[in-house]
C-alpha cells in the first residue's frame, strides 16, 4: 500500500485517503454509516459516533487519519456495549476515560497494520499538543497503553503491533 500524506490539514480528504481506511474499519467488523454531518455537533470535524456506528462526512473530514483513533473507540469497548457508544465517549462516561490509553496503541497498531506511518493517526491539530510525543513514544518502542490490549484480548506483549483480533469481545 502506499504511503499516503493525511496529516495536513484538508478542506475535503480525497476518496483515495479516506477509501482505504474505512475499508480497514469495515473489514475489521465495525460499521461505517457516510452522511452529511451539516448542523451536528462533533468532537471531531466530519466525524460521528452514533450507537457504535461511525458516521463519516467527507465533505467535513479535515483529517483521515482520525478515522482509525473513533474506531479505536468502538473497538475497544466490550461488544455487548458498543451499541451504546454515542458521540463524546467519556462524557458523563467517566469509565471510558481509562479507554484512551487502549484506543492510542490501538490506533498506532492500525496505522502500522496499513503501513502508515505515524503522523498520519497523531497529527499535529490534535492530541493536546501531544503528538510529537506520541509519536516518539511509540516509534521507539514505547508500550503505554498496551497492557490494557493485552487484557482486552487483542494482543500479546511478544507480537504487537500485530493484533490477535481488533475488536474487543
Amino acid at each position: 500500500m502506499p504511503v499516503l500524506n493525511l496529516s495536513a490539514p484538508l478542506a475535503a480528504a480525497s476518496a483515495a485517503q479516506i477509501d482505504p481506511l474505512l475499508t480497514f474499519v469495515r473489514a475489521i467488523g465495525l460499521e461505517v454509516r457516510e452522511a452529511s454531518l451539516e448542523g451536528q455537533q462533533t468532537f471531531l470535524p466530519g466525524l460521528l459516533i452514533d450507537r457504535g456506528t461511525l458516521v463519516v462526512d467527507r465533505q467535513r473530514l479535515l483529517f483521515p487519519g482520525d478515522i482509525l483513533h473513533e474506531a479505536g473507540h468502538i473497538a475497544v469497548t466490550p461488544a455487548a456495549e458498543r451499541h451504546l457508544v454515542t458521540a463524546n465517549i467519556t462524557e458523563n462516561k467517566p469509565e471510558k476515560e481509562g479507554d484512551e490509553l487502549a484506543v492510542l496503541i490501538w490506533t498506532y497498531a492500525a496505522a502500522r497494520a496499513l503501513n502508515l506511518p505515524p503522523e498520519v493517526v497523531f497529527h499535529p491539530h490534535g492530541y493536546k499538543s501531544q503528538s510529537a510525543w506520541l509519536i516518539e513514544h511509540f516509534s521507539t518502542g514505547g508500550t503505554m497503553g498496551l497492557p490494557l490490549l493485552i487484557w482486552m484480548g487483542l494482543t500479546t506483549a511478544a507480537t504487537f503491533p500485530v493484533m490477535s483480533r481488533w475488536l474487543r469481545e
